[in-house]
């Protein structure tokens, strides 16, 4: 599997033709992504192949696991397919630019996490301290899950993507995600 440095990528991607797909989802990918990246979530990537062309591709995630799983599904494939060491992450600490279109710098998927964490455990502490019907609380979190795991669709998510936060900065609208 060939890889690729951040320096060595920001120095390819102005050097000749070359496509960074991103294989997070479109909620990570809106949060900060490299410059000219397309986002073609993981889950997509078989189904949308023909987007990647015929030429060199590299491809990026957060941390470089998910585009691992990517370059192992696009094997074989016409143009070289590289990774970015370290994903996005690697790239944002060797300072190079990402674009920011949100407020927040956290992914739609970590806040509903740390929103259904926290609800949680409030229901369990609610439950041991005030009162066993508390326990609701932790059980409506569950069903929620159960039904976004099911149908794919995360009511929380939907209330949190409303949040001011996780509006653009601008009244200019940046594409969230090529499809």
């Amino acid at each position: 599997m060939a890889t690729v440095s951040a320096h060595e990528l920001f120095v390819l991607r102005n050097s000749g033709p070359l496509d960074i797909i991103d294989v997070r989802s479109e909620s990570e990918y809106a949060t900060a992504h490299i410059p000219g990246a397309k986002c073609i979530p993981l889950e997509q990537l078989n189904l949308r192949r023909a987007d990647l062309g015929e030429g060199d591709v590299v491809l990026v995630c957060e941390t470089g696991m998910r585009a691992s799983m990517a370059h192992r599904r696009l094997v074989p494939r016409n143009g070289r397919t590289l990774l970015l060491e370290g994903g996005t992450r690697a790239w944002r600490s060797a300072g190079l630019p990402v674009v920011t279109p949100l407020r927040t710098g956290w992914s739609l998927e970590r806040q509903v996490r740390l929103c259904t964490g926290l609800l949680i455990l409030a229901g369990a502490g609610l439950t041991l301290l005030i009162s066993p019907v508390w326990v609701l609380l932790p059980a409506f979190i569950g069903a929620g899950l159960t039904f976004a795991g099911a149908t794919n669709v995360c009511m929380l998510g939907r209330l949190l993507a409303r949040m001011k936060w996780n509006q653009p900065r601008s009244i200019e609208r940046l594409p969230a995600c090529s499809h």
